[in-house]
């Protein structure tokens, strides 16, 4: 299905999302050290703990064996520059299958085309990661109502058990404070 461009939608660059160019990179930079340490550490944790990254702010979920291992991950996680803040939802209990997985992916593509297809919702702004049927959000919302539509959209994807938001609103504080912070 192709989609024609409509600005405002999810046909963005970098340099037109709410954090702009530069903080793209930077969030790149900290996905590509934070991938480089994990997979230097344990193949297993680079290939079963997710991550996102937003301004800085890292959400890490996903499935592992070990306690030690969600541990580490969030350990490794501070070691790249410029995180400013570590969100750890790792589950430890290993559950996951690969009908799992391919349920997760689903409801993953379903959101975020359900996002592109809404003229009322950036979607560029938004990241979005499902495990165990759990979606995670993360990203800068225009507005509490783009905010409220984009986790109504989420509720209603079949198989979804829950919606968990770290998205922050374009005027919070917290995007531009420079502590760091754990979660």
């Amino acid at each position: 299905v192709e989609v024609p461009f409509t600005p405002g939608r999810g046909d963005a660059t970098a340099a037109q999302t709410e954090k702009g160019f530069r903080r793209s990179v930077s969030d790149t930079e900290i996905r590509i050290n934070i991938n480089d340490l994990w997979l230097q550490a344990d193949e297993e944790m680079f290939r079963k703990v997710n991550l996102q990254v937003e301004e800085g702010r890292v959400l890490l979920s996903g499935n592992v064996r070990l306690p030690e291992q969600r541990v580490e991950a969030v350990r490794l996680a501070w070691q790249a520059p410029g995180v400013r803040e570590v969100i750890n939802e790792i589950n430890v209990d290993d559950t996951s299958s690969l009908g799992n997985y391919a349920r997760d992916t689903w409801i993953t593509t379903e959101l975020e085309a359900t996002l592109l297809l809404d003229n009322a919702v950036s979607s560029i702004d938004y990241s979005v990661e499902t495990v165990n049927q759990v979606i995670y959000l993360m990203g800068v919302a225009q507005s509490q109502a783009e905010l409220d539509r984009v986790i109504g959209h989420a509720k209603e994807i079949s198989y979804v058990r829950r919606v968990v938001s770290y998205v922050l609103l374009a005027d919070d504080p917290r995007r531009h404070s420079g502590d760091r912070q754990a979660a």
